[in-house]
């Protein structure tokens, strides 16, 4: 009998992935296709849902002539994305304006509103506090400024719920995407008709909950024409980017953490049950009864390709890691502050803004690349202080994201962090899109089968004693500075108009 392979596909930030793996968690191929974030005003983001699509065609059609595969040997298909982001579509179903990123903080004024309304409520029945990333937040904003659009909402997908639409034509989402919406109820493990109607939210727009190993359908006639997949072949509903990656790396146990390098830079922790500590997110977990808290910074590899593409065109990464790894810890005194789309925690302010503070005559490119590496090492140290200042521990840290590819940058986190850092063969979350859809077919017996057979270590970078100790004194100044220059960010703004 011919191979079955797992097709997962993953919407970033930044570009669409599509993993081709067998069922023993080989990647076969993968293949990428950019997409593009419009950021018209200050502190907004938004992306074209038609462009998702367009993306996924592409690396689709380019997964399968790299892996020379017959789309009939896929036996299933697993999607996920950002989450938060909401979809919304009139009632023939046209998308009526673009999608509003996670990174985006226009709705401040509405979260704060709703925390003061219903607060504690909110982080009773879906377990976090609202803010500006949350859908919540954004549709009470919708609901002020464009309440035509609302008025005609017919459906709300969530971004991988409306991608998977665009190859099924069907309408459902997973308990760990409604969550992220932050209408739900963790008591039913369904919507809360409470939180949605906080904002006058008509309950008919919110699509019916699943599992994510759920098969919702099989690919159409249309989408396989478009895609190069065989009509039929199985789709689950999948999860949000998060939740799939996390569980791609093994964060099977309680204990287990792990750290993402991706656009944005994000903290996870298996626990089991609900653990809420607001603000840092709880989420369900791929395993029944399992959840994970996440708690995540607004820039990271978004950071890394600012800084790539200002001063490091001509080589790229490459020459950029190159130079960090040749220049000397601490940078010869220069730190970098990420905060280029203002931050989410441990700090919650829209308005702070990026730095390089210490500059002299002496720094050169490699001091910039190497601040950057440290910089963002020493943010995720304040996600790691705010979770353990909650009582939460760490046991085991699996690193993640394109930013675990640099030898450079692993072990700078490890020693800004002091923990061991490990790092799986595959980790990213179209790996674990491809994992839920081989449990979803029948292939896994289960999550914890699925990750026995498919997650396997690569290597393990443990801090240096001498450096870490180097580290405690520049994350001390590091600190003061972020604290001494937040008032002269919100001048700035003010300043500024408000841009």
């Amino acid at each position: 009998m011919p191979e079955t392979y797992l097709l997962g596909i993953d919407l970033g930030a930044g570009s669409l992935k599509a993993t081709l793996i067998t069922p023993e968690g080989e990647v076969k191929a993968q293949a990428s296709a950019p997409v593009s974030t419009n950021m018209r005003h200050f502190g907004w983001a938004e992306q074209d849902p038609a462009e998702w699509f367009a993306a996924l065609c592409k690396a689709v059609q380019a997964v399968l002539a790299a892996g020379a595969l017959e789309p009939g040997r896929i036996a299933g298909i697993g999607v996920s994305a950002g989450a938060h982001i909401p979809v919304l579509t009139d009632g023939r179903n046209t998308v009526l304006r673009p999608a509003i990123m996670w990174s985006d903080q226009r709705a401040a004024a509405e979260a704060a509103a709703l925390h003061a309304k219903a607060g504690e409520r909110i982080i009773s029945a879906s377990l976090n506090k609202v803010n500006p990333t949350w859908t919540l937040a954004m549709l009470a904003w919708l609901k002020a400024a464009e309440p035509e659009v609302m008025a005609k909402t017919k459906r709300l997908y969530l971004a991988k719920d409306f991608l998977r639409h665009c190859l099924t034509g069907t309408w459902e989402t997973d308990y760990s995407d409604a969550v992220g919406a932050l209408m739900a109820d963790d008591a039913t493990k369904g919507w809360s008709a409470e939180l949605a109607g906080l904002i006058g939210l008509d309950m008919s727009i919110l699509p019916p909950i699943v599992a994510p190993h759920h098969v919702v359908g099989g690919v159409t006639a249309q989408a396989a024409a478009l895609t190069g997949l065989k009509e039929g072949t199985p789709v689950v509903c999948g999860s949000n980017d998060t939740t799939v990656e996390f569980f791609g790396v093994g964060g099977n146990a309680p204990g287990i953490g792990g750290v993402k390098l991706a656009t944005a830079g994000v903290l996870f922790l298996a626990t089991q049950g609900p653990e809420v500590h607001p603000p840092i997110s709880c989420y369900p977990h791929i395993i029944p009864g399992m959840y994970y808290t996440a708690t995540g910074t607004n820039s990271c590899a978004s950071a890394h390709r600012w800084v790539r593409d200002l001063m490091f065109s001509e080589g790229g990464f490459d020459a950029m890691d190159a130079l960090a790894s040749a220049a000397p810890r601490g940078a010869g005194g220069l730190l970098f502050h990420p905060y280029l789309q203002g931050e989410r925690a441990p700090y919650w302010d829209p308005l702070l803004r990026a730095d390089f503070i210490g500059m002299t005559m002496a720094h050169g490119k490699m001091h910039f690349a190497r601040a950057v590496y440290e910089g963002i090492a020493f943010s995720i140290r304040d996600l790691l202080g705010a979770a353990r200042e909650l009582g939460l521990e760490f046991s085991t840290i699996r690193l993640m994201g394109g930013g675990a590819k640099s030898a450079t940058w692993r072990q700078i986190i490890a020693d800004v962090t002091g923990l061991v850092i490990e790092r799986t063969e595959s980790g990213d979350a179209s790996f674990g899109a491809a994992l839920v859809a081989g449990m979803g077919v029948g292939l896994f017996n289960g999550p914890d089968d699925a990750v026995s057979r498919c997650v396997r270590l690569r290597d393990v970078t443990r801090p240096q004693a001498d450096s870490a100790a180097f580290y405690d004194d520049l994350f001390r100044i590091y600190k003061e500075a972020q604290e001494a220059l937040a008032g002269l960010n919100h001048r700035l703004h003010a300043l500024m108009g408000g841009g």
